[in-house]
């Protein structure tokens, strides 16, 4: 598995860029690595899914930049998501993180998620993927891009074949097309948006 670590620079470019670069990639923290295997992009003053489409707030600043950082944010009063921000410092976007295959430390994995029927269902799901590595309000913010930091973003070989369609669970730009995946059975089922919203 890679040991390179993804560069700000690499991540600092275009959203649906972004996306399909961290398609295959691996993220890290503690004893778990998950293979990220769905994503899903998200700008900012263009696109109103997006939580930045009306300015900054305390909640959306870390989408501001720089890139590279983990946006973690608090949805339905339930569950965790995670980002990755992309473009340049003080320009807002970034990529959710919406399902990954776990390929080291699949028994604290279970453990986080004993619900789990398989290990194709351990990271299934955007919320699930947060359960299984560990992440929460406190992974707000982290430099995924240093060898110092907790969670850690590793690159991957570039996918063979990707995939898209319009995003999940969105109440507005319900068609854009701007959620990518790869074949693999973590990949979450497709659910039309219009009554919550479920965006980066």
């Amino acid at each position: 598995m890679s040991s390179r670590l993804l560069t700000r620079e690499e991540l600092a470019v275009d959203p649906v860029d972004a996306a399909q670069l961290l398609l295959g990639s691996f993220l890290e923290a503690g004893d778990v690595r998950v293979r990220i295997v769905e994503v899903e992009a998200y700008r900012g003053g263009d696109d109103p899914a997006s939580h930045c489409y009306r300015g900054k707030t305390p909640r959306n600043e870390v989408m501001f930049g720089p890139a590279g950082h983990l946006y973690v944010y608090f949805v339905y009063g339930m569950h965790f998501c995670a980002n990755v921000v992309s473009l340049v410092d003080g320009v807002p976007g970034a990529v959710l993180l919406r399902a990954g295959e776990v390929v080291s430390g699949e028994d604290v994995a279970f453990s986080r998620r004993p619900a789990s029927r398989s290990a194709a269902e351990l990271a299934k799901g955007p919320a699930r993927l947060c359960k299984v590595l560990g992440l929460d309000r406190s992974s707000n913010g982290l430099d995924l891009t240093s060898a110092d930091s907790p969670v850690r973003l590793y690159a991957g070989e570039p996918a063979a074949s990707v995939r898209s369609g319009p995003r999940v669970g969105v109440a507005v730009a319900m068609d854009v097309p701007w959620r990518f995946w790869i074949d693999s059975p973590a990949v979450s089922t497709y659910k039309r948006g219009g009554k919550r919203r479920n965006s980066a």
